[in-house]
């Protein structure tokens, strides 16, 4: 059987989206940089949006946006060929769904004497991103400048400022006003749901309730709020889509003068939440200044710590980083009750958070923002599963904004993931310092590990096998057989082409989940170094009896995955076959048989093994490397998604690895391959979900999360 992968399940799972057409955004700008920061325009953020939904057919939105501080709401950069005077934008989150609500909400326009001025009228515009902060710069000739910026408030609101300067000889007298239109949804109830208003400060969208599971939630009480520092009249449009904001009383510019221009618009989910925004613009509003000084003194705390140890010509790859995790920052709304990264804004289906993914985000997040990539972690115990159930201590695949309770089907508690958090929870307390933070993660931690060997070793002996939850959802062997694949986090590995499930149950004969009829090697090593990062944890906590249990576990874990798992006429590590033992070298060599390396698994010998087929081009050393199945292997596919792509968590895994057995020049080698090779590291191109391993060729969904932050300790080597 060919499991669905994550992504082939949403999609065959959803109806059909109104694919609208999207203007791409460019790769390459005519204009010289305005800036000379060394991080202007790490990614390319410029274009357009025709229509309201934001991508494909697949749910892929060319267009790289940005958002800060946890915002459910981004914007983008428009090109030179777009209408000049604001920001491209909104997109906002339908708690689960991205929607462009606008192509741009608020473009300025100034008239003199009764005439509308050309922004463009001297010059090219110059549209960059910085830290922090998008800018958009015009000069309008005879003296007149036009700069507006926009950077984050808070978590629900972005602050824009216009500034106008007169360096010409005369007084310049202004009519300024906003405008902007409304992407409406092309069908179904969602058509309809946003409503714009005129308010007392500016615009505001309203929206009706819509409960479409797989395209567009909302609950009639959000809002998308406009709010002008200075008095304003609005009018809107006979079709009730588009306003005209004017200020309501004319701007005049003595010569030599700068006269800055506020507003705030904020996205928020609830009637609180909007009452909070309001405050917390009016705040902003009072004091932009200190705004854009606390902006911009954060953002060079996480740039410096993002790049401290990494080489010059990669500090703007580490920026990049940095940049896509902070987008894909979600603050606390509806289920998710932590500030927590998603997978990436800039893809349909993953704007929840992902217990695997969280794993190795908060390990990359913690190397500039610890107190982010502790609530990560948070953010998924939230929802361990309590006592008195069958799956007790269960951390579920995914949480998002909705429950099923409340209309989500993309929540998922069929399976769990690889057992990472520990060594995530380690790598933050490193970063932090923070013992109230193991303290308050190591009860979950013991229970999750628990559940484990609870529900996930069939035969008893202290080896697990990944599987299936009880769970309605989990009906069938097919379905049991599916959620286990998922359970892996390698979806549609060829390793589980072949695989069956078998159930568990307790001394009564309760059920309690099932299992995969074999043994996986990284399944095992994960469980190794989770009880010798879980050992960490108790031993700086004093509990040095806990430590040395759990070290003595992880050896007799170490021996049982080198004993049973090591095939030495292949000279790599893989799974087993639960009944006979026999190792599965018939389905190939997956990457998975590296993870003994960097869990500290394999023995010396087993090791150089491993180095070498790493290293081999036939086998894992391709341009891009490691790709998840070996070339030599007969499923090897650079098009399969975990049947032969590259993916840079596993080549995080496999580079720490040669390094832990002491082959620092290979480790430095491989970093320095992925990098020449991959596609758009170097330049403005986005981070990638994975790549193709002969041509570097980006695939997958855009500005990846797990990605980004697994490359910034990679850079640092």
């Amino acid at each position: 059987m060919n499991p669905l992968t994550r992504r082939h399940f949403l999609a065959a799972s959803a109806l059909t989206a109104a694919a609208g057409t999207l203007v791409a955004p460019t790769g390459a700008h005519a204009q010289e940089p305005l800036d000379t920061d060394p991080y202007a325009d790490v990614l390319d953020l410029h274009g357009t949006p025709a229509q309201a939904y934001p991508g494909d057919a697949h749910g892929n939105n060319p267009i790289t946006v940005f958002a800060d501080l946890g915002a459910w709401h981004a914007y983008a950069l428009p090109r030179q060929s777009d209408q000049p005077g604001g920001f491209t934008g909104p997109l906002h989150l339908a708690q689960e769904y991205p929607w462009w609500l606008s192509d741009g909400l608020s473009r300025l326009r100034l008239a003199e004497q009764g005439r509308p001025l050309d922004l463009t009228a001297a010059a090219p515009s110059r549209a960059t991103s910085l830290p922090g902060l998008l800018r958009l710069s015009y000069d309008l000739g005879a003296g007149l400048a036009l700069t507006l910026e926009l950077r984050f408030s808070g978590d629900r609101t972005a602050l824009l400022r216009a500034r106008l300067a007169n360096t010409g000889p005369a007084v310049r007298t202004l009519a300024v006003a906003w405008t902007g239109r409304l992407l409406r949804p092309a069908t179904g109830p969602q058509r309809e749901a946003p409503q714009l208003v005129a308010a007392e400060h500016g615009v505001e969208v309203r929206f009706a309730k819509v409960r479409q599971t797989w395209d567009y939630l909302t609950d009639g009480t959000e809002r998308f709020a406009v709010r002008h520092a200075r008095p304003v009249r609005v009018a809107l449009s006979a079709d009730g889509d588009a306003h005209r904001t004017e200020l309501a009383e004319p701007l005049r510019l003595a010569p030599g003068e700068t006269r800055s221009l506020d507003w705030t618009e904020s996205y928020t989910f609830t009637e609180a939440e909007y009452a909070r925004a309001v405050e917390a613009a009016d705040t902003a509003l009072r004091a932009p200044d200190r705004i854009a000084a606390q902006g911009a003194a954060r953002w060079a705390g996480y740039l410096t710590r993002a790049t401290e140890g990494v080489p010059a010509a990669r500090r703007r790859t580490a920026a990049k980083c940095v940049q896509t995790l902070v987008t894909n920052w979600r603050s606390p709304a509806g289920r998710i009750r932590h500030d927590a990264v998603t997978p990436t804004l800039s893809y349909k289906w993953f704007s929840g958070v992902w217990a695997w993914d969280t794993w190795k985000q908060a390990v990359g997040t913690a190397a500039f923002a610890p107190a982010l990539a502790a609530d990560q972690i948070r953010a998924v115990f939230d929802h361990q599963l309590p006592g008195g159930s069958p799956d007790a201590g269960m951390v579920p695949d995914c949480v998002f904004y909705n429950d099923p309770s409340t209309g989500g089907g993309n929540w998922n508690e069929r399976n769990s993931k690889p057992p990472l958090a520990s060594w995530a929870v380690w790598e933050v307390y490193r970063r932090s310092g923070d013992r109230a933070f193991l303290r308050e993660l190591l009860p979950k931690l013991a229970a999750y590990q628990d559940w484990w060997y609870r529900t996930r070793d069939h035969l008893g002996e202290g080896l697990c096998e990944y599987g299936a939850t009880v769970d309605p959802a989990n009906a069938t062997p097919r379905d049991c057989l599916e959620a286990a694949a998922w359970e892996s986090g390698m979806d549609n590995a060829p390793r589980f082409d072949a695989a069956s499930v078998l159930p568990n149950r307790d001394a009564n004969g309760t059920l309690l989940g099932w299992s995969l009829d074999q043994r996986s090697v990284d399944l095992n090593a994960y469980l190794a170094a989770d009880h010798r990062h879980l050992a960490l944890i108790a031993a700086e906590l004093g509990d040095r009896p806990t430590a040395e249990r759990l070290r003595a576990r992880a050896e007799r874990i170490d021996a049982a995955v080198r004993d049973t798992m090591y095939d030495p006429a292949t000279g790599w590590f893989h799974d087993t076959d639960l009944t006979t033992g026999a190792r599965l070298t018939a389905r190939g060599r997956g990457i998975e048989g590296a993870i003994p390396l960097w869990s500290g698994t394999a023995a010396a010998a087993q090791a150089r093994t491993v180095r070498r087929l790493l290293l081999d081009p036939a086998e894992f050393g391709t341009p891009m490397p490691f790709p998840t199945v070996a070339r030599s292997s007969p499923s090897f596919d650079p098009a399969g998604y975990w049947r032969g792509l590259a993916w840079l968590d596993q080549t995080y895994f496999a580079v720490e690895g040669l390094r832990r057995y002491g082959w620092e020049q290979d480790a430095r080698r491989t970093v320095e391959r992925l990098l020449a090779t991959a596609a758009g590291l170097a330049g403005d191109g986005p981070v990638r979900e994975n790549y193709d391993p002969l041509t570097g060729e980006g695939r997958n969904a855009t500005n990846f999360s797990w990605s980004a932050a697994l490359l910034l300790p990679l850079l640092r080597h």
